[in-house]
C-alpha cells in the first residue's frame, strides 16, 4: 500500500516517516512541504534518520495524492479544505489527525466522503479510545449528581484549547447522557463565574514542557469521585494509530469514519 505523508519534514511527519518503514505492506511512496521549505528535494527517510526512503519531497500536493493510495495528514486546519478537495478528487483515502478543527473543517470532510473514504480521529491512540468508550459508558451510568471535568495537559508548543482529545472526551460524556455538548460545556472559568451548573462539563487545558499528552476524566459526586486517565509518553503511539487506521481504510467505500470504526468499538 502506497502512503503519502503532507507535512512530511515536521515532527510529526517523521514519526509517521520511521513508523511506515516499520509497518508490514506499506511503502513510503510521497510526502509534501509547503513551497520554500528547506527540505524540498531531499529525502525524507535522510531527515527522518533512518536512511534514503526513495522519494524526494515535493510541494506539489496534487500530485503526490494523484500517486497513492492513503494520504496521512496531521498539519493544520487551514490546510484541510484543499487536502479534503484533493482526496476526493482522486478518490484517495485520507486519515485526518489534525486537531483544532472547527465546523467548516468537518463541512469539508463531509462533503469529500461522498467521493473518498477519510478517517478522522482526534487521537489515534487505542488507549484513548477506549478511554473516550469507557466516558461515554459513566456518564450515561451516572446521573447529574455526578459533575464531569475533564483536565488535559499537553507540551509547551501545542497551539490548541482545549485539546482534540478533550473535545472527543467531552463529546462522549455528552453522548452518553443524550445532551449536546456546545450547550453544555464550561471552558476556561475565571473570575466570580457563579455555582457550578448542574449537568455542566467542565474543561481545563495546562500547557507545559514536553508533555506527548495526559488526559483524565474526572466524575465527582458528593463524598466519591472516579477517575479516568491517560497518560501518552511518546508521539509514536498516534502515528502507530495513524498506520492503523491507513490500514484499515484502504480499499473501503467512500464514508467519513472514526477511529471506533477502525478499532471495532463504534455503536
Amino acid at each position: 500500500m502506497r502512503i503519502g505523508i503532507v507535512g512530511i519534514a515536521g515532527r510529526m511527519g517523521q514519526t509517521l516517516v520511521r513508523e511506515v518503514a516499520q509497518t508490514k505492506g506499506c511503502v513510503l511512496a510521497g510526502g509534501t512541504e509547503l513551497a520554500g521549505s528547506p527540505a524540498l528535494g531531499k529525502d525524507p527517510g535522510e531527515l527522518a534518520g533512518i536512511g534514503p526512503a526513495g522519494v524526494t519531497i515535493i510541494d506539489d500536493a496534487a500530485q503526490m495524492f494523484g500517486n497513492v493510495d492513503v494520504v496521512l495528514d496531521f498539519t493544520v486546519p487551514a490546510a484541510l479544505p484543499r487536502h479534503a478537495a484533493l482526496a476526493a478528487q482522486g478518490k484517495t483515502a485520507y486519515v485526518v489527525g489534525t486537531t483544532g478543527l472547527e465546523p467548516q473543517h468537518f463541512e469539508a470532510l463531509e462533503k469529500a466522503a461522498h467521493h473518498c473514504a477519510i478517517v478522522q480521529g482526534y487521537n489515534m491512540s487505542l488507549g484513548v479510545n477506549l478511554l473516550a468508550g469507557l466516558t461515554r459508558q459513566l456518564a450515561a451510568s451516572l446521573g447529574e449528581d455526578w459533575d464531569i471535568e475533564i483536565v488535559e495537559m499537553h507540551h509547551r508548543m501545542k497551539v490548541d484549547a482545549p485539546s482534540g482529545t478533550a473535545i472527543l472526551l467531552g463529546e462522549m460524556a455528552a453522548l452518553g447522557r443524550g445532551i449536546p455538548l456546545d450547550k453544555n460545556a464550561e471552558r476556561g472559568r475565571d473570575g466570580i463565574t457563579g455555582a457550578r451548573k448542574k449537568g455542566a462539563i467542565g474543561f481545563a487545558a495546562l500547557r507545559g514542557g514536553n508533555v506527548a499528552g495526559e488526559h483524565t476524566v474526572i466524575f465527582a459526586a458528593d463524598n466519591e469521585r472516579i477517575e479516568l486517565s491517560h497518560k501518552a509518553t511518546d508521539r509514536g503511539i498516534f502515528t502507530r494509530g495513524a498506520l492503523r487506521a491507513a490500514v484499515w481504510v484502504h480499499g473501503k467505500p467512500p464514508g467519513l469514519y472514526r477511529m471506533a470504526d477502525v478499532l471495532g468499538m463504534a455503536g
